[in-house]
C-alpha cells in the first residue's frame, strides 16, 4: 500500500525535531454544491530541525514515532 504524501504550511516549530503542518484541502459540499475549504494539522518529525514557520513542507506517512507523530518531513518544498 503506498504511503500518503501531503503538502502544507508549517504553523509551529516549537518542539524539538517536530513541526506542525497545516494541510488545506477543498471539497464540494454535497447539498450546496459549493467549494468548501477544510484544514487539518499534522505533527511531523523533522530530523534536521530545518523547517521554520511559514515554510511549505511535504510530509509522508510513517510508523508512529511518539504519541502524536505519525508523519515525517519528506522535503522542504520552498528550498527546492
Amino acid at each position: 500500500m503506498p504511503k500518503r504524501i501531503l503538502e502544507g504550511v508549517v504553523v509551529s516549530d516549537k518542539g524539538e525535531k517536530t513541526v506542525v503542518v497545516k494541510v488545506e484541502r477543498t471539497l464540494l459540499h454535497p447539498l450546496l454544491k459549493k467549494t468548501v475549504r477544510s484544514s487539518k494539522k499534522y505533527h511531523a518529525h523533522d530530523e534536521a530541525n530545518a523547517l521554520k514557520v511559514g515554510d511549505i513542507a511535504r510530509i509522508v506517512e510513517c510508523a508512529p514515532k511518539s504519541k502524536l507523530k505519525r508523519w515525517e518531513v519528506l522535503s522542504n518544498a520552498s528550498a527546492s
